[in-house]
């Protein structure tokens, strides 16, 4: 006699189970749907609504690039022409080593040239920027003046009227001015003035 194979149907619950997993899912995808492409329950306002004052932004980490190192001068002339001046004018140089390459030194130029630095710049140095080309340039002159370009740029030195070094910037220090403020240079600028 032949054994007969008697199939047993999946329980109930496990149907109820599957219909629920599917139906959730269908709700998922129409919420999502509705979400992205449905009307929104509330129309748009007429006028946009006025937003409350905010602080001033910061200054802009992008800028757009100016020709600040001339790799056509000699930058010996130039320091000479500086010290001249400075002495005439009883003012310190500041060497500004760097190339336009450099996005940090385009944000150090602009840091030079806003308020309160313009004035300081202006009534107690001379700057000369000095082109270092890709670090390949006129090395000789930031080593003479104990300037590390391996630690970045731009780097500074501050010599007074006689080319006397007064300051070497030995540490870095300005090499990440995109992520400092206008304010670090005014520092730097009381702190070495005339």
């Amino acid at each position: 006699m032949a054994t007969v194979k008697k199939t047993v149907p999946a329980p109930r619950s496990r149907n109820r189970l599957l219909l629920l997993v599917i139906l959730a899912f269908v709700a998922a995808a129409g919420m999502f749907w509705f979400l992205h492409h449905g009307e929104t329950a509330e129309p748009a306002p007429a006028v946009a609504p006025v937003a409350a004052p905010q602080a001033e932004a910061p200054a802009p980490r992008v800028l757009p690039k100016n020709h600040i190192y001339d790799e056509a001068v000699d930058p010996k002339v130039d320091i000479a022409a500086g010290l001249k001046k400075a002495k005439a004018e009883h003012k310190r140089v500041i060497l500004d080593f760097g190339g336009d390459w450099c996005g940090d030194c385009q944000v150090l130029d602009v840091y030079f040239h806003q308020a309160p630095n313009a004035a300081l710049l202006d009534e107690n140095f001379v700057l000369v920027h000095v082109f270092i080309g890709r670090m390949d340039k006129n090395l000789d002159i930031p080593a003479k003046y104990d300037v590390p370009l391996k630690k970045g740029v731009p780097a500074l030195a501050v010599l007074d009227a006689k080319g006397k070094l007064l300051y070497s910037q030995t540490t870095g220090e300005f090499e990440n001015m995109r992520n400092m403020d206008t304010s670090s240079v005014t520092d730097f600028l009381n702190r070495w003035k005339a």
